[in-house]
């Protein structure tokens, strides 16, 4: 296996709650555009459900297109997240979807995490390998 870390910085996020549960607990769709920076270098776009308690924190998961090179390679795959808001910072896990890589990422595998606290960049790293 090999490790990528590096960061990334939210250029976009349009977030609209589709169902009120009262309290101020809701649920909500948010489309977010990211530009990574380190050992995964381009542009992502995702799509996250989200479920906000009434205390602000809030579960999520979706599903991450990342476009644009790991080291040499270039390419696009896709890692289904899922993860928690505590308030202060936003933190998950990914996982490369299996067969989602193109290009001269084809047959890449591979689980992450991120860490992003309140405001616009958070941190990544990717352990990974090509079959």
């Amino acid at each position: 296996m090999q490790n990528a870390q590096g960061s990334f910085e939210v250029l976009s996020w349009d977030e609209d709650a589709y169902a009120d549960l009262g309290g101020g607990a809701k649920l909500t769709r948010a489309s977010v555009t990211q530009r990574f920076e380190g050992d995964i270098a381009g542009d992502g776009a995702v799509q996250w459900l989200m479920a906000y308690g009434t205390d602000d924190t809030a579960h999520f998961v979706g599903l991450q297109l990342v476009e644009g090179a790991i080291g040499e390679r270039r390419g696009r795959f896709v890692l289904e997240t899922t993860g928690a808001f505590d308030g202060q910072t936003a933190t998950w896990r990914a996982s490369v979807v299996p067969g989602s890589a193109t290009g001269e990422l084809q047959g890449l595998s591979g689980q992450g995490s991120f860490g992003a606290p309140l405001g616009s960049r958070a941190t990544f790293e990717l352990e990974y390998d090509f079959e």
